[in-house]
């Protein structure tokens, strides 16, 4: 018998197999994958564009990627650690550069100013930048969206201005923390997209920062029920399904890369460029179909 007013012992934060799988020691395989990538469309790019609250990611993301396909740390994107406020204020356009020089990846990543509650990007902005009506270096003015006439609004858009996957990216610590009225944001955004068809997929950056274990193995993520249910309550906020959301640790205190960051950062792109490339491919048969009944 055990003494009185014993307690029962607190239950496990981790499951005892992964609620999804991740090939851990195929690296290499999961990098060539994107290495190799190519779009059916001849001329194409992919386009993909990141948005999500301030200092949630947004650039270390885009320099975690460059830093795993050139194989050593990169700073392509300018990050602050200091500021409360939106570091980016530009429309951004990011280029991977390949091994050989001078040529590029056939896809990119756009960078835009942080949403806030208060103060930064305008939904009405982001709804032009799906279009590909924003100019690059169009400097995001909050009280005042982008309008026809001015010299970065892109009157003539062709079909590398659009975009084709949209990220978003929310740091794990604070997913279930977000304001009401930057959830309404999202959703008016997501809206916006889904009437254009794009896909959209999620981003959990900072899992290292949500418990000490994970920060010592990434490997056990997928064991972690903490992770597991902000991502199912994420998706109940927001709407984005439970496989369209990636946790990641990106690049920030480390000066060597590490397999398992790598891992995870290469699992959710190869996703993106899939998502992607089913959509070009997608709006290519739609208007293939549309000339041929016209």
């Amino acid at each position: 018998m055990g003494s009185k007013g014993s307690k029962s012992p607190e239950p496990s934060p981790f499951l005892d197999t992964p609620w999804r799988e991740i090939n851990w020691s195929n690296k290499k395989s999961a990098l060539q994958y994107v290495k190799n990538y190519k779009p059916h469309i001849e001329g194409r790019q992919l386009r993909i564009l990141l948005y999500g609250p301030v200092g949630a990611g947004k650039s270390s993301f885009i320099n975690s990627v460059k830093s795993v396909l050139k194989g050593r740390m990169c700073a392509l994107a300018l990050v602050d650690n200091i500021s409360g406020d939106s570091f980016t204020k530009t429309y951004t356009t990011y280029k991977m550069e390949e091994e050989n020089p001078n040529t590029f990846y056939p896809f990119v990543f756009n960078d835009i100013m942080g949403l806030d509650s208060i103060r930064g990007v305008l939904v009405d902005d982001i709804k032009l930048a799906l279009m590909g009506r924003v100019k690059e270096n169009y400097k995001f003015n909050p009280v005042s969206k982008l309008s026809d006439g001015d010299q970065f609004y892109n009157s003539t858009v062709n079909p590398n201005d659009t975009v084709d996957v949209l990220v978003f990216v929310i740091p794990a610590d604070t997913a279930r923390n977000m304001r009401d009225e930057t959830v309404q944001k999202i959703r008016e955004i997501r809206i916006a997209a889904s009437r254009l068809g794009i896909p959209q997929v999620a981003i959990l950056t900072k899992i290292d920062q949500t418990c000490p274990e994970i920060k010592d193995d990434l490997e056990i993520v997928y064991k972690s029920a903490g992770v597991k249910e902000e991502m199912e309550q994420f998706s109940a906020d927001v709407g984005i399904p439970m496989n369209c959301i990636f946790p990641v640790k990106n690049y920030s205190e480390e000066i060597d890369l590490n397999d398992d960051t790598d891992s995870l950062i290469l699992s959710a792109l190869r996703h993106i460029i899939n998502f992607g490339e089913d959509f070009m491919n997608h709006k290519m048969n739609q208007a293939e179909d549309s000339h041929r009944y016209t």
